[in-house]
């Protein structure tokens, strides 16, 4: 079994200044973006941005872990949740409507591997999950991202990705799962069609991986 170790440079919070200019860049694409100081106001403003009642697909990402916001969608019964229905059903005979139900809700919650300097969001997954609702399925998107994961391109930011961000995945996976990860897909966002449809929350400190 290979390890992978994650490359410390890319744990590193980014400047006050290269994440004043990142927020300008995603606001300039289209975005509704607010920064928050850290990861207990980031979970309070998700709640503020989400309706009550609002059907809300928590995809995978340690950060909506960390903070609470998974939990508090998936317990609380103050939305609909998408993922306990997910967990309900049977993947060797119901996959089809798994595949149906994850990828256009009316919310879906996540975070991202990377933002450029100039606004791209770039997020790796190894099933691609998530990447459905996230590029059109879901009604809204909102994303929470870390300050140490605003990078100076694309090509920094698919670096980190294979750097850093697998790395701790694959050990998180190995020791949840059994079975390491991967990166099979990797999406890129430009923008949207649609202006406010996807939601960031920019987190002042680290936050996720």
């Amino acid at each position: 079994m290979t390890t992978l170790t994650p490359n410390p440079t890319y744990a590193v919070a980014a400047e006050e200044t290269v994440l004043a200019g990142a927020a300008a860049a995603l606001a300039a694409r289209g975005y509704e973006i607010r920064r928050v100081p850290d990861g207990a106001a980031a979970r309070e403003a998700a709640l503020q941005i989400l309706p009550d009642g609002a059907e809300v697909f928590t995809a995978s990402s340690v950060t909506v872990e960390t903070i609470g916001l998974a939990a508090e969608i998936n317990e609380s019964g103050r939305f609909v949740a998408i993922r306990p229905q997910l967990f309900a059903m049977d993947p060797v005979t119901q996959m089809g409507d798994m595949r149906r139900l994850a990828a256009a809700p009316g919310w879906v919650v996540g975070s991202v591997h990377a933002i450029t300097r100039d606004g791209d969001l770039l997020i790796a997954s190894a099933s691609g999950s998530q990447l459905a609702s996230m590029v059109y399925g879901a009604q809204r998107v909102l994303v929470i991202v870390g300050a140490q994961k605003v990078v100076p391109d694309v090509d920094t930011a698919m670096r980190r990705i294979h750097e850093y961000s697998l790395p701790l995945e694959d050990a998180r996976a190995r020791a949840a799962y059994g079975m390491g990860s991967a990166v099979h897909k990797v999406l890129l966002l430009h923008g949207d069609f649609e202006p406010g449809r996807i939601h960031v929350l920019l987190v002042d400190q680290p936050l996720g991986y």
